[in-house]
């Protein structure tokens, strides 16, 4: 079973589990395009040592690969429409 289902219409963030809400949030938050590191911080994550983001990237990588996030060639993130 997957953690993180594909995103469809009518299948709402409640689906995720409690963390990616958190994520998805933070990146909704935001006024645009979002890198990692700010939503680390708006997270509260230590996000000075690099090695404490790469969990988060990877965190943030699997809701972009089932279209609930846009990764944008810049490495930044959206929210998908």
């Amino acid at each position: 079973m997957r953690l993180v289902p594909d995103s469809a219409p009518g299948v709402e963030d409640a689906a995720l589990p409690p963390e990616h809400q958190r994520i998805m949030a933070a990146v909704r938050q935001a006024a645009g395009p979002v890198a990692t590191r700010a939503i680390g911080e708006m997270l509260g994550l230590d996000t000075v040592v690099r090695g404490k983001l790469e969990p988060l990237r990877g965190k943030l990588t699997k809701p972009a690969d089932r279209g609930w996030l846009h990764k944008r060639p810049d490495g930044t993130f959206t929210v998908r429409p």
